[in-house]
C-alpha cells in the first residue's frame, strides 16, 4: 500500500524548485557527457569512433548490475529523519562531479593507446555506473514521497525537464564558445585543456544544485519498511516488471527517445564542425530547444487532462518523426533554415518531453494496483537503466555510423562524401527513433487517461481502509 503522508510543510514551490535543482545537478554532468565526451575522446584523445561507441554500449552492461542494485538498496533502507531517498543525494554530491571531471584529462593524448583506453574505460564506468547511479536512482525515486497527488507529481516532472532543459541550453551555449578554437587555416578544432576547465566548473556548479535539492525538498509520504520475507523479491519483480505492458512500452519509449535526442546532440557535433562547417550556431540549438520547451509546457497540463498522455504523447512522437523525415529531403545547406526546422522538431517532441517523468508515475501505481507492492526504487532503477542504454546506443550508434561512412577522425577537413554522410545520419537515427517509439507508445502502451484514472482511485480506496 501507499505510504502515510507524515506532518512537513506542505508541498509547495520550494520543493519544485528543489526538485528542478537536482535534475539540473545532474545534467550538468550528463548533457556534458552526452553531447562532448565523444568528441574529446576522438578529436582530443585520438580514440577511434566505432571503439568509444562499442565503449559507451559495453558500459551499460554494468548499468544492469548497479542500478538495479541501487534501486533495490533504496526500497530496503529504513526511513531516517531526512527521509530515504534524500540522503543519498548529499553523501553523492561530491563523489559524483570529482568523477565527472576525471573523465576529461587531456593529458592522456600523450599515452599509450592502450592506456588511453583503459583511462577512459575506468574513469567512464566511475562516473556513470557508480557515482552517477548513486545519486540518480535516489532522486529519481524521490518524486514518489515527495508527494502522494497524482498531480503535484506531474508539477515535478514539469520542473524536473525544465531543469533538463535549463541544464541543456547552459552546457550548451557556453561549451561550444570555450572548447573549440580556431587553427591556422581557420578551421574549429577542439581545445583539450578547455574541456578540463569547463568539467571543473560544471562540477562545481552541480555541487551547488545537489545541496539546495537536498535542502529545498522534502519527503512527505513514508513508504512501509519492508518485510524481512520481501527483501529478497527482487528477481520476482524484476520477472514481473518485464512482463508489465505499460512498463515495456515507457522503457522503450525513453530509450528510443534517448537515442533520438542524444544522438542529435553528439552528431549536431559533426554536423555543424564538418557539414554546414561553424560551430558558432551550436549554441543556437540549446537556445530554441528551451524556447521550444518553454512554449509547450504551460499546455502540458491541460493537453494531458483533455487528450491523456498516452494518447497525446504518441502523436508529438510521430509528428516529430514526420518533420525528421522533412528535413531530409529537403537537403537543407543553410544552417539558419536547419535551425528553424529543427525548432519545429523540438516544438512537436515538446509535450512528450514534460511529461515523460509523469508516465512513469503511472506505471508506479499500475504496478502497485496489479501486486499489492510499492517497489518506487526497483521501478526507477530498471527504467533509468533504459535511459542510460538508450544513451549509450546514441553514442555506440553515432559512433558506429561515423565509422561506417569513413569519418577520418586525424583530418582537419572530410571529404564532400563523408559530410553529405554526416546529415544523412544526423536526420535519420532520430526520424526512426521517433517513429517507432510513437507507435510503441500508440499501440502497445495500455494506460489510457480511464484507466491511469482507476488506478488513482483504487489507490486511494486501499489508502483508506
Amino acid at each position: 500500500m501507499q505510504g502515510e503522508q507524515t506532518e512537513e510543510r506542505p508541498f509547495g514551490i520550494k520543493d519544485k524548485v528543489g526538485y528542478l535543482l537536482g535534475d539540473l545537478g545532474n545534467d550538468f554532468s550528463f548533457q556534458m557527457a552526452a553531447s562532448y565526451l565523444m568528441v574529446f575522446y576522438t578529436k582530443v584523445l585520438g580514440l577511434a569512433a566505432g571503439m568509444v561507441g562499442t565503449l559507451f554500449l559495453a558500459a551499460r552492461l554494468v548499468d544492469a548490475f548497479t542500478d538495479v542494485g541501487m534501486g533495490n538498496l533504496c526500497d530496503n533502507a529504513r526511513n531516517q529523519r531526512d527521509g530515504r531517498f534524500r540522503p543519498w543525494i548529499k553523501r553523492m554530491a561530491i563523489p559524483v562531479a570529482l568523477a565527472s571531471v576525471a573523465m576529461y584529462n587531456y593529458f592522456a593524448a600523450d599515452w599509450p593507446y592502450g592506456a588511453k583506453i583503459a583511462y577512459v574505460i575506468i574513469t567512464y564506468i566511475l562516473w556513470g555506473s557508480i557515482c552517477y547511479t548513486g545519486i540518480n536512482i535516489p532522486y529519481g525515486s524521490m518524486a514518489s514521497v515527495i508527494t502522494g497527488d497524482a498531480g503535484e507529481r506531474t508539477s515535478l516532472s514539469t520542473f524536473r525537464t525544465m531543469g533538463a532543459m535549463f541544464a541543456g541550453v547552459f552546457v550548451g551555449i557556453v561549451t561550444p564558445m570555450i572548447v573549440y578554437v580556431k587553427d591556422a587555416e581557420g578551421n574549429d578544432v577542439p581545445n583539450g585543456p578547455r574541456f578540463l576547465l569547463v568539467a571543473a566548473v560544471f562540477a562545481v556548479f552541480a555541487v551547488v544544485c545537489y545541496y539546495c535539492c537536498y535542502k529545498f525538498c522534502r519527503e512527505r509520504v513514508e513508504l512501509p519498511q519492508a518485510k524481512s520475507e520481501e527483501k529478497n523479491t527482487l528477481f520476482t519483480d524484476l520477472k514481473e516488471l518485464l512482463k508489465d505492458k505499460a512498463f515495456l512500452a515507457v522503457m522503450l519509449g525513453a530509450l528510443l527517445s534517448l537515442v533520438a535526442n542524444l544522438s542529435v546532440s553528439a552528431l549536431n557535433q559533426y554536423l555543424f564542425l564538418d557539414y554546414f562547417g561553424d560551430t558558432g550556431y551550436l549554441a543556437w540549438v540549446s537556445v530554441i530547444t528551451l524556447v521550444a520547451t518553454l512554449v509547450v509546457a504551460p499546455f502540458g497540463g491541460k493537453i494531458t487532462k483533455k487528450f491523456g498522455k498516452k494518447e497525446a504523447g504518441s502523436v508529438s512522437l510521430l509528428a516529430t518523426a514526420a518533420i525528421y523525415i522533412l528535413i531530409y529531403f529537403f537537403h537543407i545547406k543553410n544552417p539558419v533554415v536547419y535551425l528553424i526546422w529543427l525548432f519545429f522538431g523540438y516544438l512537436a517532441v515538446g509535450y512528450y518531453t514534460v511529461v515523460t517523468w509523469a508516465f512513469l508515475s503511472d506505471v508506479i501505481d499500475n504496478y502497485q494496483v496489479q501486486t499489492g507492492r510499492r517497489k518506487d526504487g526497483t521501478v526507477y532503477a530498471v527504467y533509468s537503466f533504459s535511459r542510460k542504454l538508450g544513451q549509450a546506443l546514441a553514442g555506440g550508434i553515432g559512433g558506429w555510423a561515423l565509422a561506417m561512412i569513413g569519418y577520418n577522425e586525424t583530418a582537419k577537413v572530410q571529404t564532400e562524401a563523408v559530410r553529405e554522410s554526416i546529415y544523412g545520419i544526423s536526420i535519420w537515427i532520430p526520424a526512426v527513433s521517433f517513429l517507432v517509439g510513437g507507435l510503441l507508445l500508440l499501440y502497445m502502451y495500455p494506460l489510457t487517461r480511464a484507466k491511469v484514472e482507476e488506478n488513482q482511485r483504487l489507490i486511494k480506496e486501499n489508502a483508506g481502509h
